[in-house]
């Protein structure tokens, strides 16, 4: 997990350790990854793999192919093949995790069109250009944003990432609905005079591009770890039991947060073993509606029609027993017979773990002879005081 001290430089190395990537923890920038087979030699004959993973700006990645047999290692920036001209990057990966890696991600190494050539390391003149190049992207970005808004354009320009070389600078932008941008574009080419290209990126992979903390008080997943970004549904939300808040779900992208599908196998599995909330349970006393359930606990809660106000516990192995009697036409005397006897209101139990004084010393009201002891002490007090004002005046 990247830190504000390592995050990455204009230059494209890490702002703090200055180890290039490749620290002992490899939190140097986003989306690392540790190369666990870098010791291991290879089998005698086995040519290593030509593959190589480069990464960008704000943890874009591509991969290439390393045609010169180049020395490569993490951290080593290069200058790669680009649709014109070239681009320089950093190199994060070489091997086997590299052949790995793109398997995972169905990329083919004989792939002409995504998978390019690396031309060299990268010289101090390429490094030079990259870094003035970099220098100007966030100028670049306060005035686009105000062409944009000029222009009543309903698009949000998140971040500019200029080539390697300086000659073509990408804009990413997030809208939503589509946006004719052909009159911005000729207003960037005559301000920046370079080339221009456009490039529309979701809300998600905006949040993930920018960084960030979430309200659990770490990075952003979809900026540290996570690359693939699944559908997220209120349906998750539903049965984890949460409030549907629209304030509380939703990320910093403004979508529902990812962390909602975590745990939802788990969930999903819990409630196996639960009855629908829709089915009824028929007694001899009445019939029982269901109100609520306790997925950690296996209880719930069920009152019956017309006595809403008297709610009664029952398991789910018990609620599920009262249903089979039910589908064989048998009714159950009623839901008190089967009520738990274990669960009664329980006080917290707080512990004093830090050294300070109990956190319920406030709870209960302080007796009637402190309160006298005190004021007595503090008349006492103004007393003393005012004699010994009065001598002195005398």
């Amino acid at each position: 997990m990247a830190c504000n001290s390592c995050a990455t430089g204009k230059d494209g190395q890490p702002k703090g350790c200055k180890n290039n990537g490749t620290c002992g923890t490899d939190s140097c920038n986003k989306l690392t990854v540790f190369d666990w087979l870098a010791n291991m030699s290879l089998p005698n004959g086995q040519e290593p793999f030509i593959g190589v993973e480069v990464r960008f700006k704000n943890g874009r990645k591509q991969y290439y192919k390393n045609t010169e047999n180049l020395t490569l290692s993490i951290g080593d920036i290069v200058a790669t093949q680009a649709k014109s001209g070239h681009d320089v990057g950093m190199v994060t990966l070489t091997g086997e995790l590299v052949r790995v890696q793109m398997k995972r991600k169905k990329i083919d190494i004989d792939d002409p069109e995504n998978v390019l050539k690396i031309y060299r390391k990268a010289s101090q003149k390429d490094i030079d250009i990259w870094s003035s190049s970099r220098d100007k992207e966030e100028p670049m970005k306060v005035k686009a944003r105000q062409f944009a808004i000029d222009l009543n354009l309903k698009m949000k320009i998140s971040d500019i990432e200029y080539q390697g070389d300086g000659s073509k600078a990408t804009f990413y932008y997030t809208a939503e609905e589509r946006v004719d941008f052909r009159e911005l574009i000729k207003v960037f080419a005559r301000e920046f005079k370079t080339r221009i290209e456009m490039r529309q990126v979701g809300f998600r992979q905006e949040a993930a591009r920018l960084g960030g903390i979430g309200s659990c008080g770490r990075e952003l997943c979809c900026s540290t770890w996570l690359t693939d970004f699944r559908s997220v549904s209120t349906s998750a939300a539903r049965y984890q039991q949460l409030s549907l808040n629209p304030l509380k779900l939703a990320g910093q992208c403004g979508k529902l947060k990812c962390c909602l599908n975590y745990e939802l196998d788990a969930y999903l599995d819990a409630l196996k073993s639960f009855p629908k909330n829709d089915t009824k349970l028929y007694t001899e006393k009445g019939t029982a509606v269901c109100q609520k359930t306790d997925i950690f606990k296996g209880l719930m809660w069920y009152a019956y029609e017309g006595e809403w106000m008297n709610w009664h516990v029952i398991t789910t192995e018990q609620a599920n027993e009262i249903i089979a009697k039910n589908k064989k036409k048998e009714k159950v005397p009623s839901l008190e017979e089967y009520a738990a006897e274990h669960l009664q209101d329980t006080k917290t139990e707080f512990e004093n773990v830090v050294g300070q004084d109990s956190l319920t010393r406030f709870d209960n009201p302080k007796s009637k002879k402190k309160r006298n002891k005190n004021r007595n002490r503090n008349k006492n007090r103004n007393r003393n005081r005012n004699q010994k004002q009065n001598a002195k005046k005398n």
